[in-house]
């Protein structure tokens, strides 16, 4: 049988890493690749590393390793996101595995019931308490972004876009939330709308998803697309999690906007291209 392509997550060691397996360094939210820009085998690492499997990149069984001692290994350490904005998406995405994974194991060494320390469950990304039994498998995050619409007044239809108060403040982006427990994505959706510009939108279109390695371990982001189900109302932004909400036409977005390596920016690309009323 021909080995899968692209880039498929695994958690089986199945057999010990060899030297010609990819090998995934991580260092805090730091990833080390080689001179050619891409990331090191096995052998290139100190013997006695401490591997995890992370899966497989076109067949190649791939490792993440903690690395303490980061300064003494040769090559370039670059975060998710500046490995995102150049290389393609499956080793992007196994980068991204390895981080979430490596962050996770790091965060959940001891059991929240009864204090004993955590032991792997083979083959799997879990881990059970020898003493109380608890099964701690390792949980994903999901988000929703929403592409919002409306007709527009004599001209193209117009995109709504926010401009957050922390982080990439100056960036025009979508609006995106993190889902509640209980909730559906499109229930998510309405809500996140909702509360941060005010505004209510027709039933959510879903658009595709992403795993995101830049919001903490294991986020999963699902993007959407609606339109506001009333085409003249505003929206309103409360000054603290949002600084600023604005209808924008399509043929005249500006420059602003996401990386193109995500999802944000893939929503934006869509709603910009597609025909015109």
């Amino acid at each position: 049988m021909a080995a899968a392509r692209g880039f498929v997550p695994g958690a089986a060691a199945g057999t010990p890493p060899a030297p010609t397996d990819i090998a995934l360094p991580v260092a805090g939210r730091k990833l080390l690749t080689g001179p050619d820009g891409h990331f090191p085998w096995v052998g290139d690492l100190p013997a006695g590393t401490d591997w995890v499997p992370v899966g497989t990149l076109d067949g190649v069984p791939a490792w993440a390793a903690e690395v303490a001692d980061a300064e003494d290994l040769p090559g370039r350490w670059r975060s998710w996101r500046a490995l995102a904005a150049e290389l393609p998406e499956p080793p992007v995405t196994l980068a991204g595995r390895a981080l979430a994974v490596l962050t996770w194991r790091r965060t959940h060494r001891w059991c929240g019931a009864c204090r004993a320390e955590l032991a792997d469950v083979p083959g799997e990304t879990a881990r059970r308490c020898p003493d109380c039994d608890l099964y701690v498998p390792m949980q994903l995050s999901a988000a929703v972004l929403v592409a919002i619409t409306r007709p527009g007044r004599g001209g193209p239809d117009e995109l709504l876009l926010v401009r957050h108060a922390y982080g990439p403040t100056g960036l025009w982006a979508l609006v995106a939330g993190f889902v509640e427990a209980g909730e559906s994505l499109e229930a998510a959706a309405h809500r996140e709308v909702a509360e941060e510009v005010g505004l209510a939108i027709a039933e959510p279109t879903y658009f595709g998803s992403q795993p995101w390695a830049m919001s903490g371990p294991g986020t999963l982001l699902a993007g959407f697309t609606a339109t506001a189900i009333e085409p003249s109302a505003e929206p309103v932004v409360d000054g603290r999690e949002l600084a600023e909400a604005r209808w924008f036409p399509l043929d005249a977005l500006p420059a602003e906007l996401p990386p193109a390596y995500s999802i944000s920016r893939w929503l934006i690309d869509a709603v910009a291209v597609r025909p015109r009323r």
